[in-house]
């Protein structure tokens, strides 16, 4: 299977699956359609809420532009949390994003296999060595393969890049994955994905200065659709909340003051 096809194949599956889950919203509770890298702080937030609050919160995830596109297909749902905020600025003009509050921060590393054998430098350039297997996100399904194509663009090395990449893979646990499967050497992430426990003894991030890899902002949107406006802004609140920023934290996440 060409990277390509891999690339095709994991897309479609994740847009048959979303759609299953706007109509299961539709008929029983909230919808939140959360980027990948998220997805783990979202989910003990949302089982916490779920408690406090009686109501069942379903998660679809996914890269983030799959789900923005899910979301307005199904016109269901409640929530929507890309990786970077300038999926809001891009789909903004549409009218289905409506008021949100900063919960965190994302930021790209790079990833290597566990101890870091082959020596990687905290340099983009390094990922264009040829004793390296890179793989690389794809811009056009998720928030770290769009903040790639942005960072490396900057500094003239994205095509170089793409040309060099084995898989241009749809979202950070697809990369993660190739190496936990020693297909890469190396890749460029968003950094709290490194901590999650079924990662850390695979890989290790190198952290990039944030003057090169700039902290991209996670906004919590409510949709201008959505059929539980209170709840959904009772439970944006909740996860702007110190409490939800501990977990954020816990996670690997910048909090929305920028701690660790």
């Amino acid at each position: 299977m060409t990277a390509k096809t891999r690339t095709l194949s994991l897309l479609t599956a994740c847009a048959l699956s979303l759609l299953a889950s706007a109509t299961w919203a539709q008929e029983t509770g909230m919808l939140v359609y959360c980027g990948i890298t998220m997805v783990r702080p979202m989910t003990e937030l949302a089982r916490s809420f779920e408690q406090r609050e009686k109501v069942s919160i379903k998660i679809a995830q996914g890269g983030s532009e799959d789900l923005y596109q899910s979301a307005k297909k199904a016109h269901q749902g409640d929530i929507y949390f890309p990786g970077e905020p300038s999926y809001l600025d891009k789909h903004k003009a549409e009218g289905l994003l409506g008021d949100y509050q900063l919960v965190g921060y994302n930021q790209l590393a790079i990833f290597v296999q566990k101890g870091n054998p082959k020596k990687v430098k905290p340099e983009l350039s390094e990922l264009l060595r040829k004793d390296l297997t890179l793989v690389v996100g794809n811009a056009e399904s998720g928030s770290v393969g769009l903040e790639t194509k942005q960072l490396l663009d900057k500094y003239k090395l994205y095509p170089s890049a793409v040309k060099k990449a084995a898989f241009m893979m749809p979202d950070s646990r697809s990369l993660a994955l190739s190496l936990k499967r020693g297909d890469a050497d190396v890749a460029l992430s968003w950094r709290a994905t490194a901590f999650f426990p079924d990662n850390a003894p695979f890989m290790d991030a190198i952290p990039l200065d944030p003057r090169i890899a700039e902290p991209q902002a996670l906004l919590l949107i409510q949709l201008t659709f959505s059929k539980n406006p209170v709840l959904a802004r009772k439970f944006i609140d909740y996860v702007a909340s110190g409490e939800g920023q501990a977990v954020f934290r816990k996670f690997g996440f910048l909090d929305k003051s920028g701690k660790v």
